[in-house]
């Protein structure tokens, strides 16, 4: 998968960071919400790539 989310954590993190540091609670929850969202994407690819393999594995024992 190309993204599996490490972009939207890393500049999620970096983004709470940031409103943390400048008391902009605004930004610091957009961070928060981006964290969130790339640890979303990366179980959805988790989920995608054990699905691929059981598939593979039906594929491989059904021939």
């Amino acid at each position: 998968m190309a993204d599996t989310g490490g972009m939207d954590t890393g500049k999620g993190k970096a983004q709470e960071m940031t409103g943390q540091v400048t008391g902009d609670r605004r930004k610091e929850a957009s961070g928060r919400a981006d964290q969130a969202k790339g640890e979303a994407k990366k179980a959805m690819g988790e989920t995608h790539d054990r699905a691929r393999g059981v598939q593979d594995s039906i594929r491989r024992d059904g021939s």
